[in-house]
């Protein structure tokens, strides 16, 4: 249970300061029965009370959450948006996995997620309507008629609100009829000029088909979403040019779509790893030549960008130092953390790859943000022969750099079986400059699945 933390009466407090009075005595309701969904609750209510508050005056606001949740969710953005700022609750078949059998043996399978469809102001939203293509069997059954006229199919339906410009159109074009029975008019609807059937509010998992481990898709990201799903809601509440912003945005499949559609956007996530995932899922989407200027466009805050700020992290507190190690390891370098921050076993994180075909090889990465010497990297020497590690990534400022330790690392020879460093020496400087651990030729980093090609 992560949502236990006291430090959410912080946060609770701040929503009273804020006027939030009745979103304030909820939370505190909810937290007599249960602190965990309290402190859970209240970390997402001061997060979608400023998210609300960027929110232009014509945006839309989606929340993705699982029905364990979704009802006190739909009271906290009742309170914060207004509950007349209501548009939708759909239902997202997540999966056709029913679970295990015990786990559904008495209640009926959980299969969907639920997504809270909010807008700023009701009198002044922008919505598409989006719309499912016919069938070939619906289009037989419904679209009956033809008056061999060259406008093909069509059928009749009930013209029940309408402007005089519009009956007088229809009338004129010989589209209208009225029945003795029926108090209306009835127009031929063409199925040249019919958009198809309108996108329900129940979203099914043969219409957008969940990720599983074999889908091109796929990262390995837990929380990954399809990138249907995102598509459709980022076509019906934005046009091109507008701005979509995600801020739990993970493996980035919002910040991929937004990207492909020609929106812009703002991907946010507390996650190192996220962060780099996404800057790698973005870059290979898009062709070789275009990368560079892909990622030059890019504005990344929260991580060093010269190495006087790279420095600065590095010698500032000791938790500065430790996401100084975590910047290098996981955004700049591709790899994993060591869990470890203190007796850490002599090396900071590391990467996988492939040796060949059916044997996977590691590089374990140390990352000195001080002074170091000469002792230090023969320390990481036997670090690396201890940990039976194929490579060994030492990282460390060129000020530290010296002639006898790039001289004691290439003593070290190359990796079996390719000439390859075993023991490589970066520094800071190289790696803002882009230099990353050398891999055996035609190897890639394998830490992480790469997104496929979209465009």
């Amino acid at each position: 249970d992560t949502w236990t933390n006291v430090s959410y009466i912080d946060s609770l407090n701040e929503l009273f300061d804020l006027g939030e009075k009745d979103l304030y005595d909820f939370l505190r309701f909810v937290s007599k029965s249960s602190i965990s969904s309290a402190a859970y609750l209240t970390t997402m209510a001061i997060r979608i009370y400023y998210i609300r508050k960027l929110l232009k005056e014509s945006g839309s606001f989606y929340l993705h959450c699982d029905p364990t949740m979704s009802h006190y969710l739909k009271i906290v953005c009742d309170l914060i948006f207004g509950k007349n700022n209501f548009k939708n609750e759909i239902i997202w078949e997540r999966t056709s996995d029913s679970g295990s059998s015990k786990a559904i043996s008495k209640k009926f399978p959980s299969n969907h997620d639920v997504l809270l469809f909010y807008v700023k102001n009701k009198n002044n939203f922008f919505y598409t309507k989006l719309f499912f293509d016919y069938s070939p069997d619906y289009i037989e059954a419904k679209f009956q008629y033809d008056d061999n006229d060259g406008r093909g199919r069509y059928r009749w339906q009930v013209l029940k609100t309408y402007s005089k410009e519009t009956f007088e159109n229809l009338e004129k074009d010989n589209r209208l009829k009225k029945t003795a029975n029926s108090k209306y008019y009835y127009y031929k609807q063409y199925l040249a000029e019919s958009k198809g059937v309108r996108v329900p509010d129940l979203w099914k998992n043969d219409d957008i088909i969940p990720i599983s481990a074999s889908s091109n898709e796929a990262l390995g990201y837990p929380t990954q979403k399809p990138e249907l799903l995102l598509e459709r809601i980022i076509k019906a509440s934005s046009k091109k040019g507008d701005l979509v912003a995600d801020f739990f945005c993970g493996c980035g499949t919002t910040v991929a779509v937004a990207e492909r559609l020609g929106r812009n956007w703002i991907g946010v996530d507390i996650s190192h790893l996220a962060i780099r995932l996404i800057k790698d899922r973005l870059k290979k989407s898009l062709s070789p030549k275009k990368q560079k200027d892909f990622l030059n466009k890019i504005e990344l805050f929260g991580f060093p960008r010269d190495i006087a700020s790279a420095k600065e992290l590095a010698e500032s507190t000791k938790q500065g130092r430790f996401k100084f190690q975590d910047w290098i390891i996981e955004v700049m370098l591709r790899g994993v953390s060591n869990e470890k921050k203190t007796a850490d076993g002599g090396y900071d994180g590391y990467l996988t790859f492939n040796k060949t075909l059916t044997e996977r090889g590691s590089a374990i990465i140390e990352v000195k943000s001080g002074t170091v010497t000469i002792k230090n990297l023969r320390e990481f020497i036997q670090v690396v022969e201890i940990e039976k590690a194929d490579i060994g990534a030492f990282v460390c400022f060129q000020q530290s750099l010296s002639n006898s330790m790039l001289e004691l690392a290439k003593n070290q020879g190359y990796i079996e079986n390719y000439r390859v460093d075993k023991i490589q020496i970066i520094t800071v400087e190289e790696i803002l400059e882009g230099k990353e651990i050398k891999l055996p030729a035609l190897v890639d980093n394998t830490t992480f699945k790469s997104a496929k090609r979209s465009f």
